[in-house]
């Protein structure tokens, strides 16, 4: 029987698959004028979808006290009627696919994995599969979007973005790694003037995640998954460590090689100027920035109502600038709420970090939570014009298959971290 804490966090699932019918109701109505059961469809099968799986994690003994399942439902949700809101029915089917994959995912996950040390058995496994996926992307990659940026892979119409995949890959190795050598790391062995730094063979990580960023960098102009990847590998070596100077050395190195790329690399610097001046190339690569901004605007407090708005000015908005379109449509006071969502998730995953007993669980959840969170900044940034604007999906919210699979990964393995210490958070 369900309940105290497991029916509270029911209720919210529940919340959020109604969420979804209201949105789909809503959106039929300003479009046609009128509803029937079948523009419900999409809106009932996820809730379905929703409601029954977080019955499985609570019967299964996840969830009870948690509030990541029903988060990243709500947030799904409200990217599904989005997903239809700008780019119709095959986008919309899609995404919905997508989202019971990940959801599928999620559940196989808390369901059918022992124990997420499992994982760090083959850590040297993960980092082979993603330097390969790396090595591959950069030989095989398109750019189907004509972005600039070769990020895909794929055959036709199956089309997946191997970055997705890695971030993941990259944290089961480093929390695996570090594990293993955190106390050689934390103390150092080898006097450098007033640094004491850990030996040679120990920096190496360091220096090929700073190889692999720029690599991303310089070859797939990709700068959002060039931030990501070193920003979660940083804050996991200080959870490791407890040593700033490692979040200093490496945040200088970083500084320094994306401005030798900026020097040295075109696309960097129209990308940067766009970031800049995007009112100077108003009529290029200033154009998307812009248009956001002007959606965001335009929205004002209240919004203008879901289905109301013009989004669909924005380029790529179902995508690269979900925000700007939530912000036209819901206002001031919904994108807020979003980023209070977002806000939910990243305290639960640290504090889930925080209360793991073991030190891999530790820094697997840190590193886990911090892709979450990092991408979420950074995309948000750059919607904003704080940081440059990257192609980095709003988790949960942007369209995307390979980030929506990613993304309940990513919750499922906290929820396992979480239930295998046997607390409730």
């Amino acid at each position: 029987m369900i309940k105290g804490r497991g029916l509270v966090q029911l209720v919210l699932a529940v919340q959020a698959g109604l969420l979804a019918v209201a949105g789909f109701t809503l959106l039929s109505l300003v479009q046609a004028g009128s509803w029937t059961v079948g523009d419900l469809a999409p809106g009932l099968i996820f809730s379905g979808l929703v409601i029954v799986a977080h019955l499985a994690l609570v019967l299964a003994g996840y969830g009870a006290g948690e509030s990541l399942f029903p988060v990243s439902g709500l947030l799904a949700g409200l990217g599904l009627v989005m997903a239809y809101r700008l780019g119709g029915n095959e986008l919309g089917n899609r995404q919905l696919l997508s989202i019971a994959l990940g959801v599928g995912s999620a559940l196989a996950i808390c369901l059918a994995l022992r124990d997420v040390t499992q994982l760090r058995r083959y850590k040297y496994t993960w980092a082979v599969l993603g330097v390969f996926l790396v090595a591959l992307t950069f030989l095989l990659g398109h750019d189907p979007n004509q972005s600039g940026a070769r990020l895909w892979l794929g055959i036709g119409s199956l089309q997946f973005q191997p970055s997705e995949f890695l971030k993941v890959m990259l944290v089961i190795f480093f929390a695996g790694y570090l594990e293993e050598n955190r106390e050689i790391m934390a103390r150092g062995r080898l006097q450098i003037g007033p640094f004491k730094v850990p030996p040679l063979a120990h920096l190496l990580p360091l220096s090929i995640m700073w190889l692999l960023s720029m690599l991303v960098l310089v070859v797939q102009r990709d700068f959002g998954a060039a931030i990501l990847f070193f920003g979660v590998f940083l804050a996991m070596l200080y959870v490791a460590t407890a040593r700033f100077s490692y979040l200093l050395a490496g945040a200088v190195a970083f500084l320094a090689g994306a401005f030798l790329a900026y020097r040295s690399i075109a696309i960097v610097q129209v990308r940067a100027e766009a970031w800049l001046d995007p009112w100077s190339i108003a009529a290029g690569r200033g154009y998307q920035t812009i248009q956001g901004l002007m959606s965001l605007a335009s929205g004002g407090i209240l919004g203008s109502g879901l289905g109301q708005g013009r989004p669909d000015f924005v380029p790529a908005a179902f995508t690269d600038l979900m925000l700007a379109a939530v912000g036209e449509e819901f206002g001031l006071l919904g994108a807020v709420a979003i980023v209070m969502l977002f806000l939910v998730l990243v305290h639960r995953g640290y504090h889930i970090a925080i209360s793991a007993g073991r030190p891999f669980d530790r820094l697997l959840a840190t590193g886990l939570t911090t892709v979450l969170g990092l991408q979420t900044l950074t995309i948000m940034g750059g919607t904003l014009r704080v940081l440059p604007l990257t192609g980095i999906p709003l988790p949960f919210l942007s369209y995307g298959g390979s980030s929506m699979l990613t993304n309940f990964v990513i919750i499922g393995l906290l929820l396992k971290i979480a239930g295998g210490r046997g607390t409730h958070v």
